[in-house]
């Protein structure tokens, strides 16, 4: 597992830097969106209860924190503060030119 080893909040969005040298990127609204805490996401169900279009356009991380060594907890300028998001979930969002472009190369035709 990576960890993150540099975590830089940005007018544009969270920059993290990785244990494996990877510079991570992550625009405000794309990881507040991601949130899999119980009110964005039905316990009992999986649904989605907040989805990207429900968080407001200027939303911006404006402090974080380290949860163990496994994840970042971050505060939100909407005051949601209860998302954990695992180290392995960041990876997997990241949007960084090189990430961004194989998402877009593996995305279905006409998405």
């Amino acid at each position: 597992m990576h960890t993150a080893k540099e975590v830089t909040l940005a007018e544009d969005g969270i920059h993290l830097r990785w244990d494996d040298g990877h510079q991570g990127f992550y625009p405000h609204r794309h990881l507040r969106a991601e949130c899999r805490c119980a009110a964005c996401i039905n316990e009992f169900t999986g649904e989605r209860m907040v989805g990207y279009d429900n968080i407001q356009e200027d939303v911006e991380a404006i402090e974080w924190m380290e949860v163990g060594r496994y994840a970042l907890r971050f505060l939100w300028s909407d005051f949601h503060d209860t998302g954990i998001y695992p180290f392995d979930l960041l990876r997997s969002v990241c949007l960084c030119p090189e990430h961004a472009a194989e998402q877009a190369a593996s995305a279905p035709e006409g998405s």
